[in-house]
């Protein structure tokens, strides 16, 4: 044996050595020789790797609880235990060694599949789902299953035992918010088909590689989807269950899977094991733990499974009941679901994974009116078991859900694309606090085709699967069950599990075989004495190519296969004939009738519209924070959850007691405001604002700009959005010391800025008379031209919260140097404008016009001049005078147009002095 070991003739190459150059210039047969002594020895640990692989796999599939979880867990409830008893349970996962949790966080959720093979490959690993939340400080819980169902068990039994699950985990943390809910393939559906049931146990729901809609697909990139049709229905999985004695072998699901890849199953794979077997083993080992360790299913499970589902396809259309009576509708979900598919996933590719939404709704408003937040994420090249076992796609995509749940949770109703986006290669990467960005994009039904792919012809071929697979199905049970039934024992199909192919070469490549015995001692010597080959030697070259070819071959054989059965599915059940024998032909219901068409969804529409009008007023200024925010983002074409933690960091301080739950209804009841009348809503903003005095609004605006700022600068149109919303907020500001500033232009310059307030819409402009004139300032000299125009910087105050406006007829005949007064902005609060009558404008004398301009005038004063008016005027003016805000608002609004002279000394005044100077140029108003 030794002297078939590439070492046994070292000595001989070392004594060759010195002669090599003489004997081989080219230096080929020493390529040859170091590649034929490689080659050895990679077979050896290949071989090798191969018999710990069984061995691992026996040892797995005789556990009671097999598993391959990365992290310590602890028994919380067994399923086992429940009224409907089910070979689930939930596990309590321990975080590791130096990761935190809390416990007042949102509490995370994993269900893994249960579709052949066994439980933990959603946390398997630290880069894995479970691993991302736990390092985030998430409580996280798994809900795992056992390798034999309990006889008599159903898919219904499953669903009520995970809302039970999801009950007792709301009770473990009552102060937090309910849980994220993470379903992976097989899981997928089952969760959503739990959350359809009881919706008020779930938070947001995010379902990776989960088909859906299973007679979806784009032509020439599904062939899985042809498989009960090409095999006439679901009839043989029920004849492999009765050979199983009423149990099927998750071996048979495994096997599906590795037949669409026949080139990555047979070859690839293998190969990349062999040509770096020297680091790639444990990794392989790892997978293959999983990948074995096959479990199996009740009978009745897998035939509603495929009955119902994959041929039946039920789900997505609501045609699902219950054995009490409970109709299955997704349109029930009440959280937000976020669909994670990839184009590179060939079991679920993202067509099925997103059709159901086409099959459930019949536009964008549908989804809306139904409270219902649908966020989906298309990777660009992972495969299947990549969506959720990829340490790259765990480190991105399932780090930024994690983090931006909150954010998703309060998201408005309505369909969304989100992309990731690498923080260091944005422009904005400064604002951006983590190492990924994750942005929201709003979508509609026409995006979504693009994703899709419908094709409506191929419906009535796949329901004549359905019916034919009814047909074959009733002939079964009528024929063969009986008989099937009548020779299988429990004996017949524990033999036919361990005879099966897929379990069959884990077992002959084990210790148990006894031709493997000196396999460990050679693997031993050659790890002893291992020297890897370069990867330029030629014949490794030669070897890659050859690989390579190989590949392609079985790709190319792949491909062949595919098109050839597409091609005959598609002849054969789209035969007018053979549609007519089914019946389908003649029925009413050939053509699949989207649930979101009919009568009673219109109805339930056109309600929630009409509650939603009703609506539009109610509320004070949180309404209109959150209503403005909304509508200025919806400008914007994209948003992320910047702007949102922003918000839900501010509003806490302001507000400790607000909850997410609240908040979340707080924006969905505004964004639904605003999606029913969107100017009726923004109309009704300065009514939400009423009561509230200066200072407040100006922190509001502050508050939004604040918010907003999050995201970097806004886009030209979010830009256009917020001055409307200032304009509307500067509208409810009260009349008390309002301000005004000339302007040099014909059409009355810019208006002075409050606090965050921005520049002063046009609506706000007052045009008044001379002795109306609404923002006069005391002067030093009020009979001079000068003195007049510097008076019409200072401020108001008003004990009327309408605005002062004038009619035309009076700014026409004002003097030259009242028209410069009258020219500027003032910010007013007001609803019902107050008019000054023309006559007393025209009627009034040149001495009257100075002193009303240089004094405070109400609009009372130029139609009335009894005392009681006049003191009125005195004491609000006096009381606004007080106002601190208002003052240094004034101070900073002072500046004077370009080309108007100033008065001597009036820069230097001091406040204290202007109060005094406004108190005597109010006395000589009324004096006058």
């Amino acid at each position: 044996m030794n002297a078939l070991m590439p070492g046994a003739a070292a000595p001989l190459f070392a004594m060759a050595e010195p002669f090599a150059p003489l004997l081989d210039p080219f230096g080929f047969g020493r390529a040859a020789a170091d590649y034929w002594r490689d080659s050895v020895e990679r077979s050896i640990l290949y071989w090798d790797v191969m018999r710990q692989r069984g061995n691992e796999y026996l040892e797995h599939i005789e556990k009671t609880r097999p598993s391959v979880l990365g992290f310590d867990t602890d028994i919380v409830m067994l399923g086992e235990e429940l009224p409907r008893p089910v070979n689930y349970e939930l596990l309590r996962v321990h975080p590791p060694e130096g990761v935190e949790t809390d416990e007042l966080a949102r509490p995370f959720v994993v269900v893994d599949p249960r579709a052949g093979h066994g439980p933990g490959i959603g946390g398997f690993k630290p880069d894995s789902e479970i691993g991302v939340a736990l390092r985030a400080g998430h409580p996280c819980y798994f809900i795992a299953f056992m390798p034999y169902p309990i006889p008599g068990q159903r898919v219904e039994d499953v669903v009520e035992a995970e809302v039970t699950f999801l009950r007792h985990v709301n009770e473990l943390h009552p102060d937090s918010e309910k849980p994220m809910v993470v379903g992976n393939c097989q899981a997928g559906w089952q969760i959503m088909m739990a959350a359809a049931l009881e919706p008020e146990v779930f938070g947001p729901i995010l379902i990776a590689g989960a088909p859906l809609s299973y007679w979806a697909g784009e032509r020439g990139k599904a062939p899985m989807r042809y498989t009960g049709g090409m095999t006439g229905g679901s009839w043989a999985t029920h004849m492999l269950s009765d050979m199983g004695d009423g149990v099927f072998d998750g071996a048979w699901l495994v096997q599906n899977f590795e037949r669409l890849n026949p080139a990555n199953t047979w070859w690839d794979k293998q190969y990349h094991l062999y040509a770096h077997v020297d680091t790639e083993a444990e990794r392989y080992l790892q997978f293959e733990r999983w990948w074995g360790g096959h479990v199996v299913l009740g009978g009745e499970e897998i035939q509603y499974i495929v009955d119902n589902l994959f041929v039946g396809n039920r789900l997505s259309t609501a045609q699902l009941v219950t054995s009490d009576g409970r109709r299955i509708d997704l349109r029930n979900v009440r959280s937000p679901v976020i669909v994670f598919c990839s184009q590179g996933d060939d079991i679920t590719p993202p067509p099925q994974a997103l059709g159901w939404v086409r099959d459930l709704y019949g536009g964008v408003d549908d989804i809306i009116a139904n409270e219902q937040t649908i966020v989906y994420c298309v990777h660009d090249k992972t495969g299947h078991l990549g969506i959720f076992v990829s340490g790259s796609v765990s480190r991105k995509e399932h780090a930024e859900f994690t983090a931006n749940m909150d954010y998703i949770d309060v998201l408005p109703p309505g369909l969304y694309e989100t992309t990731v986006s690498k923080a260091s290669d944005r422009p904005d990467a400064e604002l951006i606090e983590r190492d990924y960005l994750l942005e929201f994009s709003t979508r509609d039904l026409d995006d979504l085709d693009e994703v899709v792919k419908p094709q409506p012809q191929d419906d009535r071929r796949f329901a004549t699967v359905a019916r034919v697979s009814e047909i074959n199905l009733g002939l079964y049970r009528q024929f063969l069950q009986p008989w099937i039934r009548a020779l299988s024992t429990p004996e017949s199909a524990h033999w036919m599990r361990r005879m099966h192919p897929n379990r069959m070469g884990y077992r002959l490549l084990s210790d148990r075989n006894p031709l493997m015995a000196p396999l460990p001692v050679l693997a031993e010597m050659v790890r002893e004495r291992r020297r890897a080959l370069s990867d330029d030697n030629v014949f490794r070259v030669y070897e890659d190519i050859g690989s390579s070819l190989i590949s392609r071959s079985l790709d190319a054989w792949r491909v062949l296969r595919d098109r050839s059965i597409e091609k005959a599915f598609l002849d054969i059940y789209g035969q007018p004939l053979l549609q007519s024998l089914v019946g389908l032909r003649g029925a009413v219901d050939a053509d699949r009738r989207l649930p979101g068409a009919e009568p009673e969804r219109r109805r339930f529409i056109q309600r929630r519209r009409d509650e939603i009008r009703a609506q539009v007023a109610r509320g004070g200024a949180h309404e209109a924070v959150m209503r403005s925010i909304i509508f200025v983002l919806g400008g914007a074409p994209a948003t992320d959850g910047r702007n949102f933690r922003r918000l839900q960091a501010s509003r806490s301080e302001l507000e400790p007691e607000l909850q997410l739950q609240d908040f979340k209804h707080l924006m969905r009841d505004q964004f639904f405001i605003l999606k029913q009348d969107r100017e009726a809503a923004l109309e009704a903003v300065p009514a939400l604002l009423e009561g509230l005095d200066a200072k407040e609004i100006d922190s509001h605006i502050e508050h939004m700009e604040h918010v907003l700022a999050a995201s970097g600068d806004l886009s030209e149109h979010a830009a256009a959005r917020f001055e409307r919303i200032k304009s509307l907020f500067l509208k409810a500001r009260p009349a008390s010391r309002r301000r005004s500033t000339r302007s040099s232009s014909s059409d009355g310059g810019a208006g002075g800025n409050t606090s965050g307030s921005g520049k002063v819409p046009s609506a706000s402009k007052t045009t008044s008379a001379p002795k109306a004139s609404s923002a006069p300032k005391a002067s030093s000299a009020p009979k001079a031209s000068s003195a007049t125009k510097a008076s019409s910087a200072s401020e108001t105050p008003s004990a009327s919260k309408e605005p002062s406006t004038t009619k035309s007829s009076s700014a026409s005949k004002a003097s030259s140097a009242t028209k410069a007064s009258s020219a500027s902005e003032t910010p007013s609060a007001s609803k019902e404008p107050s008019t000054t009558k023309a006559s007393s404008a025209s009627e009034t004398s040149s001495d009257t016009k100075t002193s009303s301009a240089s004094g405070a005038t109400t609009s009372a004063s130029g139609t009335k001049a009894d005392s009681t008016k006049a003191d009125s005027t005195k004491a609000d003016s006096t009381k606004a005078d007080s106002t601190k805000s208002d003052s240094a608002g004034a101070a900073a609004t002072t500046s004077e147009p370009a080309g108007v002279a100033k008065p001597e000394g009036a820069e230097a005044t001091p406040a204290a002095s202007r109060r005094r100077s406004t108190s005597r140029s109010r006395g000589q108003t009324r004096r006058s």
